[in-house]
């Protein structure tokens, strides 16, 4: 199993799986020309793509998830609650995910099958949901749009070889950073988005011996920077003895490794 970030932030989110020959796309936020750039440079094919996994109905996670299902013929997962939203609904074919549950996606080319495991995360979308992704033995979880740590989404979380987890402020950044008062609160608030050190947090409950790498992810370009997101998460991997774990910073604007899990 393989996982490419195609792009990760407030302007749009997408991380590709890759599971033998099964290709699973989660979230479908970018633009679809964008999405669809960031693909071919990946080298997946439209007609390659088998399934979109959507954590929740926010612009920045499913803006393109519809059109995008339309012209591939992936089938897209999705809580029932969401199969109406506008973004979803040009989707052909739908897969009722069952909040907190467990379900199989298939390739349509090959056998392969991977686990994909829904984990409810508190955030002002409902409902908005991490995903463990399990296929022959090895675990990859994305976690993103998480108001506050929980550790039971930690537990949840962890064995995973690869984890991609939200990173998504610094707080003094954004107590005095251009944003709105209330805009603000809703970032900060317990339904918002993580902070460096809340995400460290997370990681602390979310980790096990079996984790090679992490990926931060959805960066916020006006409160936050890469150096300080790493910082927090490294100094947590050393706390924990966890110093060999690779550590990378998903990115806007460019296409990240294909990293192996």
């Amino acid at each position: 199993m393989h996982v490419q970030v195609l792009g990760s932030g407030s302007g749009g989110n997408a991380v590709l799986v890759r599971a033998g020959e099964l290709c699973l796309l989660v979230d479908a936020g970018l633009p679809i020309d964008v999405l669809e750039q960031r693909l071919e440079a990946a080298r997946v094919p439209l007609h390659r793509l088998d399934a979109i996994a959507l954590t929740h109905g926010h612009l920045d996670h499913a803006r393109s998830a519809g059109l995008l299902a339309r012209k591939s013929g992936a089938r897209v997962f999705c809580s029932t609650a969401m199969m109406s939203n506008a973004s979803v609904r040009a989707a052909k074919t739908f897969h009722a995910l069952t909040v907190g549950g467990t379900c199989e996606v298939h390739a349509r080319l090959g056998q392969d099958v991977a686990r994909l495991t829904s984990i409810v995360l508190p955030h002002d979308a409902d409902p908005t949901v991490a995903f463990r992704v399990e296929h022959q033995g090895r675990v990859a979880a994305v976690c993103t749009d998480m108001g506050a740590p929980d550790a039971s989404v930690g537990a949840a979380l962890a064995g995973a070889q690869l984890l991609l987890l939200e990173f998504n402020h610094d707080a003094g950044m954004l107590a005095s950073g251009p944003y709105t008062p209330a805009l603000k609160r809703r970032i900060a608030g317990p339904r918002g988005h993580l902070s460096n050190e809340q995400a460290a947090e997370v990681l602390k409950s979310a980790v096990s011996p079996a984790l090679h790498t992490l990926v931060l992810l959805h960066l916020s370009r006006t409160n936050n920077t890469p150096e300080l997101a790493s910082t927090a998460a490294r100094a947590m991997l050393d706390a924990l003895a966890l110093g060999h774990v690779a550590l990378h910073v998903a990115e806007q604007d460019h296409v990240g490794p294909s990293l192996a899990v």
